[in-house]
């Protein structure tokens, strides 16, 4: 399995998705098909953790009031079901490996992944 979970009005995405070969990989756009209670469940089996996958940028914090400070982990996994600004993007994913989010070591990683030199 390999997927790349983004979001298609991203520029930063795009950019990203544009650099590597992404022939063979399943690309879901996240606004068209939400990410599931299985898919999520494998990212966190690989991330051991919500809150990595969980995006500190998106709009809905604000507009919900939410204090990401006092979020548990029941708290992130509910919220990244429920709406897919949420999800950090992008996420490579892999039966192994996830690269989550689009910070200069993640990316460092993936071209790493994909054998791509600068």
């Amino acid at each position: 399995m390999k997927k790349v979970f983004y979001l298609n009005t991203c520029d930063t995405c795009r950019k990203i998705l544009a650099q590597f070969d992404l022939t063979g990989w399943e690309l879901r756009e996240i606004k068209k098909e939400p990410i599931t209670k299985e898919e999520l469940a494998e990212m966190y089996k690989l991330t051991k953790s919500y809150e990595a996958l969980f995006s500190r940028k998106s709009t809905q914090i604000k507009l919900r009031g939410l204090d990401v400070k006092s979020l548990g982990e029941k708290d992130f996994k509910e919220l990244l079901l429920d709406h897919y600004t949420f999800l950090k993007r992008p996420v490579f994913m892999t039966d192994k490996e996830i690269f989550v989010g689009n910070d200069k070591k993640n990316i460092e990683a993936l071209k790493t992944f994909f054998g791509v030199s600068e």
